[in-house]
């Protein structure tokens, strides 16, 4: 299972390189962005708590959608390249292994049972 699901997000991650692609962004754009998410990191300089929430809306899948979405919406190709960045981070995360964090500590994750 582990397999699979590590597969389905390398799929995920592959889309989002190619959706990239389709923007008028140069290629060096997408591994200058794709680890900016992770400054929803900084959470955890407060408490486990607050780093778990913070870290978890910014690594959501959902919002990367929403984002990317608002911006075909209105024709904004920002919008529409911070949505690609966040949905491939996130896909790219739990690609390697990273879920979504539980309130206690930041190495217990929700895929870390897989």
């Amino acid at each position: 299972m582990k397999t699979l699901l590590k597969s389905e997000e390398l799929i995920q991650f592959l889309g989002a390189i190619y959706l990239f692609s389709r923007l008028s962004f140069a290629w060096w754009w997408f591994p200058a962005l794709i680890l900016l998410p992770d400054v929803g990191m900084i959470g955890y300089l407060v408490n486990p708590a607050i780093g778990a929430v913070l870290y978890n809306v910014v690594h959501h899948k959902g919002l990367g959608i929403v984002v990317g979405l608002l911006g075909l919406i209105i024709g904004s190709q920002i919008l529409l390249l911070a949505g690609i960045i966040l949905f491939a981070h996130s896909s790219m995360d739990r690609m390697l292994g990273y879920g979504l964090k539980y309130f206690d500590s930041f190495k217990h994750t929700s895929i870390e049972n897989l």
